[in-house]
Formats: structure tokens, sequence, C-alpha cells
């Protein structure tokens, strides 16, 4: 390949792949694609809100999970892997405590991820 045809392969196609696994991601790991209601308004919401929790995830993904095994994991993985566990949560006034199971294996990405969000909030002030 010359340097032009190498450039428009990496620069464009290679972009546009990236973005149609980003789609497929959002489809997939967070349901998108249910636009089964009989209502446009419904749908639209349902696809707002899908959108909303791929934005979140992907903050997760980018700030909290920096430096862990699941800092580059599909949406789907880190719904299974991290978010959908069995815990007990206790509010008080003060703090919202999360209790896990001490047979959790992945309690070192919590403890990681709990560093990396304190550690960009004190960055952020």
């Amino acid at each position: 390949m010359t340097s032009t045809t190498r450039s428009l392969y990496e620069d464009l196609y290679c972009a546009r792949g990236d973005m149609e696994n980003r789609i497929k991601e959002q489809q997939l790991g967070l349901f998108a694609d249910r636009t089964s209601a009989h209502t446009l308004r419904a749908n639209q919401l349902r696809l707002w809100l899908s959108s909303v929790a791929y934005m979140i995830l992907n903050e997760l993904r980018r700030i909290a999970l920096a430096g862990t095994e699941l800092a580059h994991a599909q949406v789907s993985t880190i719904r299974t892997r991290l978010l959908k566990i069995g815990a007990i949560v206790t509010a008080s006034v003060r703090r919202l405590r999360v209790s896990l199971s001490s047979v959790f294996p992945l309690q070192h990405v919590w403890w990681r991820v709990l560093e990396n969000l304190h550690r960009h909030h004190v960055m952020r002030r």
C-alpha cells in the first residue's frame, strides 16, 4: 500500500468499522434494539435511556476501570462481571455501604474502581 491508501484505510475505513462496533455494542449490551412499543414516544424514550446508559458505562470504562482487566471490556462483559452481582447495600445518613461476598472473584477490580473514582473526584476539585 502507498502512504495515501494506508492513511485512507486507517483513518476512514477502520474508524467506520469501530463506529459500527460501538453501535452493535449498544444494541446487544444495552438493549437499544428493543423498540417494540406501540408508540413512537415510548420507543424514543427506550432508545434515549439506552444511549444515556451507554454514555455512563463508557465513562465508567474510561475513568473507573482504567488500569484494570476490564478497561477495554465490552459493555455486556462489564454488566455481567462487575455490575450484575449480589451485594447487600446499606444506606445511612453519611455513607452508602456495599457488602460483597467474600468469594467474589473481582474484588480487586472493585477496589481499583473505588480508588480511581476517588482520585478523579479529588483531581476535579
